[in-house]
């Protein structure tokens, strides 16, 4: 049996399984981590970090690389569901093929979301029954109502924004709504998404707030993080 890559470390979240990744150390971890659960395993300098869990998870794993100013580790994911919503934004697998990723892919950067309540986004945030207005950087993307609007990160801008009846994803497409208009939905992409209306419900990585918010929203970081990607 080979030695462990004391360089990599798989963090188990919440009632995730431990993937069995050979030479890989594995540190079992509750859901969404913290500061006292992730420092000491940053304390020991990995090079790359295997969050194997929720899309809420692995937000919270780089949350704390951003306030602990460790953005140069990178960061590899093993979906716990199928419906990851940040698996299907980054084009990452699961099973099998997410363990070979993980221990053999090459890490990119890619854009850093931030939300103004000092948050991140990994994979879709979203505000449901929502009535007011909608701006991707100068592009009104909703006046009036709609049942779901879905923001997402995107690459090379930075955020995507989508209104409408379901909860498609955005597709980057550009579709303002005319300013003359009274009521209308679109979609865009840019880097930053801002949001004022009437209280709305609002579902961030699969997590809902713990109330309606009027205001909302959600940008592009400064820097990059290292993610690993087919």
């Amino acid at each position: 049996m080979g030695a462990v890559d004391a360089d990599v470390v798989l963090l188990t979240c919440g009632n995730g399984r431990d993937s069995g990744i050979p030479r890989m150390r594995s540190v079992a971890l509750p859901p969404r981590p913290g500061r006292h659960e992730l420092d000491p395993v940053l304390a020991t300098r990995p090079r790359r970090l295997v969050v194997a869990g929720t899309d809420a998870d692995l937000a919270a794993v780089l949350l704390r690389l951003l306030r602990t100013d460790r953005l140069a580790v990178e960061l590899a994911y093993l979906p716990a569901r199928r419906s990851s919503v940040a698996a299907r934004v980054w084009g990452l697998p699961h099973g099998g093929p997410a363990r070979d990723l993980a221990v053999q892919g090459r890490a990119v950067a890619v854009p850093l979301v931030r939300d103004d309540s000092g948050g991140l986004l990994v994979g879709s945030g979203e505000l449901r029954s929502v009535r007011g207005e909608a701006y991707c950087d100068e592009v009104l993307t909703l006046r009036g109502s709609a049942r779901r609007l879905v923001v997402t990160p995107w690459q090379p801008g930075g955020v995507a924004v989508r209104a409408g009846r379901w909860g498609g994803l955005p597709d980057g497409s550009r579709r303002p709504v005319p300013q003359v208009t009274r009521a209308g939905r679109g979609s865009s992409a840019g880097r930053a998404v801002q949001v004022g209306c009437l209280p709305a419900t609002l579902t961030v990585d699969g997590v809902l707030h713990p109330r309606p918010v009027t205001r909302w929203a959600w940008y592009r970081h400064t820097g990059d993080w290292l993610l690993v990607r087919p």
